[in-house]
């Protein structure tokens, strides 16, 4: 074949479905009917002279050709939207754009209120929404512009541009005249840590280390309370002897209240790194290097 005789929006397709393995989720990240994509997958075969995906359990899988084509494919399109986007502007006094970002219920209650603030002010049309996704799924997402960024301590997501926005450790917090609280207040590194097998906790999937340090101690049995949504657990441990382990940094801002008690246990895996993360392919994209920046002014701890 010749590329005079190929349409640019059938390598986005291919693109599309070698990404999402499914022609149906190729259709909803390209804002088309899942027909229209099977018909550009269709042309693109008859042009390569190949199958270029087979059908296979829960989706399709790409043949050894299409395997061979996806890499130059996806730079291909990376470069012709840098170029696009380095020649557009923007300006956030007048966008009504709408920004996804992947974040926990944990992340958007202690980000979303500062970012929400910011914006009205800087940009007051800009639209925000998050996402949450599985850790697995973060760097296609963010290469395929399903969202444009993510936001966390997310140490598996790899091939991604990144900033460090703030260290951060993990806490215990109880309700404030916990009698643990007052009895184990002289109390200090491993005396501390043998002392929590006293406490019973509440802990939210969402948040999976948080889960994994109270394995390595051994406390899973001491879990009394395993919720889907972490941002639940203060008022339940407000309200109860139970305890939970949670960022400092967020724990901090429940405890200004004067409801809650903080204990800092040697806890392993304690420390960790919140960080922001977008995709190499938009990298020079105005309107995702403002809304960078801007993050990066609000939270970024040196």
């Amino acid at each position: 074949m010749h590329i005079k005789d190929l349409d640019l929006n059938l390598l986005r397709v291919f693109d599309a479905v070698y990404r999402a393995r499914k022609v149906g989720r190729a259709a909803e990240m390209l804002d088309l009917t899942q027909p229209a994509v099977s018909q550009g997958l269709t042309r693109l075969r008859l042009l390569l002279n190949d199958p270029l995906f087979m059908r296979a359990a829960g989706g399709v899988l790409p043949t050894p050709r299409a395997e061979r084509l996806a890499p130059a494919v996806r730079s291909a399109l990376g470069l012709l939207e840098q170029a696009l986007g380095e020649a557009a502007q923007f300006d956030p006094l007048l966008s009504n754009k709408t920004f996804r970002i992947h974040m926990s219920d944990i992340g958007e209650g202690r980000f979303l209120p500062d970012l929400m603030v910011a914006l009205r002010e800087r940009a007051p049309g800009v639209r925000i929404e998050t996402l949450p996704l599985p850790a697995a799924g973060i760097a296609d997402a963010l290469d395929s512009g399903q969202i444009d960024f993510a936001f966390g301590f997310l140490p598996t997501v790899k091939d991604t541009q990144r900033v460090q926005l703030l260290k951060d450790r993990y806490i215990v917090m109880l309700r404030a005249g916990h009698p643990f609280a007052v009895a184990t207040r002289r109390r200090k590194g491993a005396g501390l840590l043998a002392a929590l097998h006293e406490l019973e906790f509440v802990a939210g999937r969402t948040h999976s280390d948080t889960l994994r340090i109270l394995q390595l101690l051994k406390l899973e049995d001491r879990v009394r309370l395993t919720a889907e949504h972490f941002m639940v657990l203060p008022a339940i441990v407000g309200a109860t002897d139970l305890a939970v382990v949670m960022p400092r940094n967020i724990a901090q801002g429940f405890a200004a209240s004067g409801a809650y008690t903080l204990i800092e246990p040697p806890f392993p895996l304690r420390d960790f790194t919140v960080s922001l993360h977008w995709s190499r392919r938009f990298e020079t994209d105005p309107a995702n290097r403002w809304l960078r920046e801007t993050l990066v002014e609000l939270f970024s701890v040196t």
